[in-house]
């Protein structure tokens, strides 16, 4: 492992950077040597010098500034379909598509990200077989399972991947999960590396209750389970997950993705706010991802 790693490690350090990004390189790298559970997390993959890179963003806004300004040439990174396998067995009906990111040179992470999406479609696949087969012994029904995904962003610094998975039996779910990943530096983003603090979570909420107080006064067909609308409802909504869902659009816009059911009745589906940057501006680590 350490002779494979050594060609991605002499790639890294020859890269140009900041004195502020080198420290805070040189310090993720130490806290992550201390910290090998964490390494589960991206499905067993080892490489440290690539992976503490990777977590770091995660964890650090000011990495997260200092990678956006890396002066980088980015490889040509793409996602496609690596398996679809489609299964028929009459009332019991699936298909579970896979993909696949390619091209990165941080084969780290791009190795972590198409493994989590095969174990994603693994056990979605031994759940559907599980199910059919109780299905064979209480008499039959009807089950239908469609996993696949949509590129939501895909420009010269953005790439978002949305995976879907659609349940049917009697009444239908949805669920959606994203990646947003930064191109030029290979690095995975999330939602709180945008942000200086966690102000981020009540300045988001409070543009996303407005958004569906004021959506619901336009058009009396939507509902929403939020706090201080007409109907009020015991359990609204009060706060994003400091992990939620969402993704970066074409626009360079700040997108909250919820499934369905999560915010709403279920005939209203998956529901996506695009956050006004103004909302979020002062908290905003820089304005290289949000514009």
């Amino acid at each position: 492992m350490q002779e494979q790693l050594k060609p991605l490690k002499e790639q890294y350090e020859s890269i140009p950077i900041p004195k502020e990004l080198d420290f805070i390189v040189k310090q993720a790298i130490k806290q992550r040597k201390k910290k090998t559970a964490y390494l589960k997390w991206v499905i067993g993959i080892a490489a440290a010098i690539v992976v503490c890179t990777t977590t770091g963003v995660n964890s650090s806004p000011a990495l997260a500034k200092a990678l956006s300004e890396v002066p980088v040439v980015g490889s040509i990174v793409k996602v496609l379909t690596f398996k679809e396998v489609v299964v028929d067995e009459g009332n019991a009906k699936a298909t579970f598509q896979v993909p696949a990111v390619t091209n990165m040179t941080n084969q780290s992470l791009e190795t972590a990200l198409n493994n989590k999406y095969v174990e994603e479609n693994k056990k979605l696949y031994d759940q559907f077989t599980a199910e059919v087969e109780k299905l064979k012994q209480n008499g039959g029904g009807h089950l239908g399972v469609n996993s696949g995904y949509t590129v939501k962003t895909d420009n010269e610094q953005i790439l978002a991947i949305g995976r879907y998975v659609v349940n049917t039996a009697g009444s239908s779910s949805t669920t959606f999960k994203y990646d947003t990943i930064d191109k030029k530096n290979e690095v995975l983003i999330t939602l709180p590396s945008l942000f200086k603090d966690d102000r981020y979570m009540s300045l988001i909420s409070d543009n996303i209750k407005e958004q569906m107080k004021a959506q619901m006064k336009a058009d009396d067909k939507k509902v929403y389970w939020v706090e201080g609308a007409a109907a009020q409802v015991i359990d609204g909504f009060k706060t994003i997950a400091p992990d939620q869902n969402f993704y970066i659009n074409a626009d360079g816009k700040l997108v909250l993705s919820f499934n369905k059911y999560e915010v709403a009745p279920g005939y209203m589906g998956v529901i996506e706010f695009i956050i006004p940057t103004e909302a979020i501006a002062d908290d905003l680590v820089s304005g290289i991802y949000i514009k």
